[in-house]
């Protein structure tokens, strides 16, 4: 019998509050669901905001009665937050979290390196903003627990996976016992050491690096900007590195590496987390300041990967699929991307708009993505975290000459967390004009935002379907067109018209967006009426054209929905 964690875990600036646990006897008998969710962390509960935004209902399965313990994840980019935005849990972490753009890297007191993240007046959100997942986890909670078309499952652990060729039947444990649960299709997103994949066996592909961090989360007044600070070989660490980032509530977090012969439980001990903090505190001139520990955890560097996302009615997202290193910020904010790029595919084919073969094209899109992260993450981790005698004297010689030549500071550059781009994605459209942009968001790349506004974006007034964005003056979209419009959206597909650069009502649209000085049309590099670009649900853009015209329309959006006769790429490793 599952018997959760019952009281409030401990901690001293936030509060947590203890759910009542979902029991089965309490309910009426268990009809096979459309969809369910294991794992109701920042991905799962996302994924399941974004299936019912697109009319999906579905069961989110948690095994605790609460948000998780401990800051976790803090640094999310603004990619991350454009995908947060869809769901509607933007505005409570803009308002409660600390926006910043700048890192720093130090190696003997000097600073060798100052990292600036590109920041223009289109852009709603900053490069990153730092929030603990605690937080993060309750505003995304509240979103779940207030739409009807989430059935939240608090204190309920999933058991048994048995995987049918049409349905997904689990075992369910609660503190009253055990419940069978069906569904036409499960998602994985229980966490890095997920308890389906070891059920399924299924194994990552990748590598494990030696070192070991300690994450320290401490209460302490610094009057220091929030900015990231890498701390390179300092004398009470040597040959190690020490990272810093301030999060709200007056929390700092230190992350630390520790000797190669130190297990986890010496590391944890009180004494040797207060004697390793305050020696770090006197490195950086703040020795003998009070401070506080809040919570405080051990973890290595992982670059893993399952080699397929989607096992037969089972689908796998986040660090479920993948366990990527935490330097450059990719864990969580690599989860939402997968979460996005599955869900609107999921509940295409759930609602009969697609074929399940749409879905491989998820796996294929993000097992590369998966591949470029591991590929990048592992020059950042062998950086910071040298794995051989090789490694080390080249990592040092850099070192040492960032003292005086100023040319090797980019080599510290820590190769932050971006969207990925799926530009060999088989959902891209093969007969546009794509090559013929010299500017713009080409194919799979996310939108670029326009300020349209005070408080007004792009990005504010797309998202749940298909957006064409269709550049006119003229009174109205293309009898053609209007007809190609018509006909997907009978077949169920959502699909939104947003007319650019109009002054005046123009019809066949859906909305009409002036673009009175032609900034919108500079930034996508349009020079003519005519003009279009296609995004995908996920907003990513499987299509552009110079001029479109109703069959180059049709075609792409057979494409974007899996209609061609592959619907899958090979992935190749550092890819």
């Amino acid at each position: 019998m599952h018997e959760p964690h019952a009281e409030p875990r401990r901690s001293i600036y936030y509060r947590y509050q203890v759910h009542a646990p979902w029991l089965a006897s309490k309910h009426p008998p268990q009809d096979r669901k459309k969809v369910v969710i294991v794992g109701a962390g920042p991905i799962g509960l996302f994924a399941a905001l974004e299936l019912a935004r697109l009319g999906v209902p579905c069961v989110l399965l948690e095994s605790e009665l609460q948000v998780s313990e401990g800051s976790r994840a803090i640094v999310f980019t603004r990619r991350s937050m454009e995908i947060l935005q869809q769901v509607g849990v933007d505005a409570p972490i803009t308002a409660n979290g600390l926006p910043w753009r700048f890192g720093n890297s130090f190696y003997r007191g000097q600073r060798v390196y100052r990292m600036e993240a590109p920041h223009d007046p289109d852009d709603r959100f900053f490069p990153m903003i730092n929030l603990q997942q605690q937080y993060l986890e309750q505003y995304l909670t509240e979103a779940v627990l207030a739409h009807p078309l989430i059935d939240m499952r608090w204190g309920n652990r999933v058991t048994r996976v048995d995987p049918k060729d049409s349905f997904v039947r689990v075992e369910v444990d609660t503190p009253e016992g055990s419940y069978l649960l069906e569904s036409d299709w499960l998602v994985a997103s229980d966490g890095a050491r997920s308890g389906i994949r070891a059920m399924m066996d299924l194994k990552l592909e990748g590598a494990s690096y030696e070192g070991r961090f300690v994450i320290a989360d401490i209460r302490i007044d610094l009057p220091l900007p929030t900015e990231r600070l890498a701390f390179f070989d300092p004398d009470w660490n040597p040959g190690n590195t020490i990272l810093m980032h301030r999060e709200p509530h007056g929390i700092w977090r230190v992350d630390y590496q520790l000797p190669a012969d130190e297990t986890p439980e010496q590391a944890l001990a009180p004494e040797s987390l207060k004697a390793r903090i305050d020696a770090q505190l006197a490195m950086i001139g703040h020795g003998g300041t009070p401070w506080a520990m809040d919570w405080c955890s051990v973890y290595s560097a992982r670059a893993l990967t399952l080699p397929d996302y989607v096992q037969g009615r089972v689908l796998f997202t986040g660090d479920a699929a993948h366990m990527l290193p935490i330097f450059g910020v990719r864990g969580a904010n690599t989860g939402w991307q997968d979460a996005q790029c599955m869900a609107w595919r999921l509940a295409f084919v759930v609602r009969g708009v697609a074929p399940e073969s749409l879905l491989q094209s998820y796996s294929s899109e993000r097992v590369a993505a998966a591949w470029e992260i591991i590929d990048e993450a592992g020059k950042s981790t062998r950086f910071m975290t040298p794995p051989t005698r090789g490694f080390r004297l080249l990592r040092d010689a850099v070192l040492s000459l960032s003292l005086s030549q100023p040319f090797v500071g980019p080599l510290y550059h820590w190769r932050t967390s971006r969207p990925h781009e799926y530009t060999q994605s088989p959902l891209n459209s093969a007969g546009d004009d794509n090559l013929l942009f010299k500017v713009g968001p080409g194919h799979g790349a996310p939108p670029q935002n326009i300020r349209l506004g005070a408080d007004d974006y792009l990005l504010d007034h797309l998202g749940g379907g298909f957006d064409l964005l269709y550049f006119t003056e003229g009174p109205a979209i293309p009898d053609a067109l209007q007809k190609v419009v018509a006909e997907i959206r009978l077949k169920g597909v959502p699909l939104r018209v947003v007319a650019v650069g109009a002054a005046e009502p123009v019809a066949g649209a859906d909305l009409i967006l002036a673009d009175a000085d032609g900034h919108f049309r500079a930034r996508y590099g349009v020079r003519a009426s005519g003009a279009a670009y296609l995004l995908r649900p996920d907003q990513h853009i499987c299509a552009r054209w110079m001029s479109l015209d109703a069959g180059r329309l049709q075609s792409a959006l057979t494409t974007a929905l899996g209609g061609t006769a592959s619907t899958t790429v090979s992935v190749q490793k550092g890819v």
